[in-house]
């Protein structure tokens, strides 16, 4: 735990309780991917990458088991589970835009209150890649957003709405950041857990667009 929150290591831990048994899952690069190590032992989820692999499994920590040919989307060594299957991208493009993944968890730059998604390009920096993330946004049955909840500097990154180039529209379904997990519904963002040590009044400060507050409850790590 840190003084701002969860670490990214816990936002991992409690995107993967969102997760059930048969489960088709696609993680994003960057934070997303460490979902892969919190998956529930008592379930079988079912990860698809967008570069051909349908059934991988943790991120190979020990070099000495690095295999070069098994690599999921972000280049990181991967294990396979039994059953995992090989293609090419063009027919894991076609998982995802005929609906067959159940789950994506992307990172994200900014949120907006509508559940509107930009999370490739910030304006005047350069670079950037929208890469898979729109044809997930937009195909994936349920969208989870894993990210920080400010910017480096302290700027809000859920807003009312986004400011940066959109990756996709009303595409959100759930975020969950180092300090809270919010719903978003056709009404507007719902406030459902605290991280521990944070208060409702801490997140709403971080937090440029109106929370409503139900039921809040601190989350169980």
């Amino acid at each position: 735990m840190t003084a701002g929150g969860l670490t990214r290591e816990l936002i991992a831990l409690r995107v993967a309780r969102e997760l059930r048994d048969g489960m088709v899952v696609n993680l994003g690069i960057g934070l997303p991917t460490l979902v892969a190590n919190f998956l529930p032992a008592d379930a079988t989820i079912v990860l698809h990458a967008e570069n051909g692999i349908l059934g991988y499994g943790g991120i190979v920590s020990d070099e000495s088991e690095f295999d070069q040919d098994l690599i999921n989307a972000g280049g990181q060594p991967v294990t396979l589970i039994p059953g995992a299957a090989f293609f090419d991208s063009a027919t894991s493009f076609a998982m995802i835009r005929g609906g067959h993944v159940d789950v994506t968890v992307l990172g994200g730059l900014q949120v907006s209150a509508k559940g509107d998604l930009a999370n490739w390009a910030v304006p005047g920096r350069g670079g950037g890649a929208i890469g898979g993330a729109m044809d997930l946004a937009a195909g994936a049955r349920r969208v989870i957003v894993a990210m920080e909840h400010t910017t480096r500097d302290g700027g809000p990154r859920i807003l009312e709405e986004c400011t940066y180039p959109l990756t996709a529209p009303r595409c959100v379904g759930l975020i969950v950041t180092n300090l809270a997990v919010i719903e978003v519904t056709p009404e507007g963002l719902v406030l459902r857990e605290v991280a521990p040590g944070v208060s409702v009044e801490d997140v709403q400060a971080a937090t440029a667009a109106r929370l409503r507050a139900e039921n809040v409850k601190v989350m169980d790590l």
